[in-house]
């Protein structure tokens, strides 16, 4: 399964660096096997567990309020791929990012807007990739120039030699050196073939997808967002989640140590002497150590580990839709108590522009009478209307987005987004239970 090719480091770095970074020497990367046309054994406990996490997939098509958790979870799914990565601004924060990608917003960070490009990244992989046209290359890289479009440096694939851990100036003491540039190309043609084929289940196929994705590591940033957005592409082309979002990357920053010894595991050889048996880093340690005889393979291992997580996001994804379910039952009450008092009794229209925005706020949390018009389609007037009947209700807040400008905040769609990814930092899915895995926002205020 894969096999190692050793290459020579010549580090050009003269001065200005301590010693250990400016060492040259011998090193080890990692080639996968092609995915197409590839044996894929499974165990008779993995194949079982295939079919119970298909099943569980397949019921969430039958959640209530489906539209509303469907844009919900694609937002909370780009924020939490993004911690992943280290970019922890809060929900609130990625919200206006996404809202000043239609107009200006002031007092934004990079890092909020690197994370609002994750949703338009997430939401393209759904929707742009998701269609019955082949993936090619092409589309692969507009969706990373989507996700980087200020660093044309680091657009295409990749054309030098990148890697995983260690010093940022050589792979001597890497933790995973992925294939050599040269043969990228290829193996990328092989992925995009495979992921257009119909080989396997579709949660076998997005679990080898992105395994063999992040192996292959193609472009110098931004692989690990691509590759998890990849798994939402396979779902929707092959129908099995058609317009949701399964919250797996909520989970996997969850999970992140089992999540890199899984993919180590996806790396390793079926039997003894196979490339899981001698890392790149002299003294490393393999998390899955070597294979065994009789013993299921690495690929065996890793889509086990992914089924295992595709499971607890679909608990997640239950929660998440009982709390918008108790949401909304709020915002109803709070909407009938203010038509009480000032509308003199009077329901609102169905066909209101308020009744409109409040259906759409899981997936539309902030806006301004602009977006409101351009969303809802309807005049400026109506918007404003709307959008101030909410807010005399309780539903939203405003808040300035600059000089005369203002924004209508659904806190409550925030602070559920806060409140799954505090839940989705601790392994006992309570940080008063058990101590969180990682950084994790502040509680969202009473």
């Amino acid at each position: 399964m894969g096999r190692w090719v050793t290459r020579f480091w010549e580090n050009t770095h003269e001065g200005g660096l301590r010693r250990r970074d400016r060492r040259s020497g011998k090193y080890r990367a990692y080639v996968p096997d092609p995915l197409v046309g590839a044996a894929l054994v499974l165990s008779p406990s993995t194949e079982t567990l295939a079919a119970r996490a298909e099943t569980r997939v397949r019921a969430l098509g039958a959640l209530p309020d489906m539209a509303g958790i469907a844009r919900f979870l694609l937002r909370s799914e780009a924020i939490a791929s993004s911690r992943i990565e280290g970019m922890a601004p809060s929900a609130h924060r990625v919200a206006l990012a996404e809202l000043a990608q239609q107009e200006e917003v002031r007092g934004l960070s990079e890092q909020a807007r690197a994370v609002a490009r994750n949703v338009t990244l997430v939401r393209a992989a759904v929707e742009e990739l998701s269609g019955a046209r082949p993936v090619t290359v092409d589309r692969l890289l507009a969706l990373h120039r989507s996700l980087l479009p200020d660093s044309p440096e680091h657009h295409g694939i990749r054309s030098t030699q990148n890697w995983v851990g260690g010093s940022s100036y050589h792979p001597l003491d890497a933790d995973f050196v992925p294939p050599p540039p040269e043969l990228v190309p290829d193996l990328v043609a092989d992925l995009l073939t495979y992921l257009n084929g119909a080989t396997h289940a579709p949660l076998i196929q997005a679990a080898l997808v992105h395994a063999q994705f992040e192996t292959i590591h193609p472009f110098a940033d931004g692989n690990g967002r691509v590759g998890r957005a990849l798994i939402h592409t396979v779902l929707t082309r092959r129908g099995l989640l058609a317009g949701m979002i399964l919250p797996t990357s909520l989970v996997l920053s969850m999970l992140s140590n089992e999540y890199v010894g899984a993919l180590s595991r996806f790396r390793e050889a079926e039997g003894p002497g196979g490339p899981g048996t001698e890392p790149n880093r002299p003294g490393a340690v393999n998390p899955g150590g070597p294979g065994e005889q009789g013993r299921p393979g690495g690929r065996d291992a890793w889509i086990s580990f992914f089924l295992e997580a595709v499971v607890l996001a679909c608990d997640q994804a239950e929660r998440i839709s009982t709390e918008l379910a108790g949401v909304r039952e709020e915002w109803n009450e709070s909407l009938q108590k203010w038509v009480a008092r000032e509308g003199g009794g009077r329901a609102l229209r169905k066909d209101s522009a308020a009744l409109r925005i409040l259906e759409g706020l899981p997936g539309a949390p902030v806006l301004t009478i602009a977006t409101a018009s351009r969303i809802y389609g309807v005049s400026r007037t109506a918007a404003s209307r709307g959008l101030e009947t909410l807010r005399a209700a309780g539903i939203l807040a405003t808040e300035s987005i600059g000089a005369g400008r203002r924004a209508y905040t659904a806190r409550a769609v925030l602070d559920t987004i806060t409140w799954a990814e505090r839940r989705l930092a601790s392994t006992r899915f309570d940080t008063r239970v058990s101590a969180p895995t990682r950084a994790v926002p502040a509680r969202p205020a009473q």
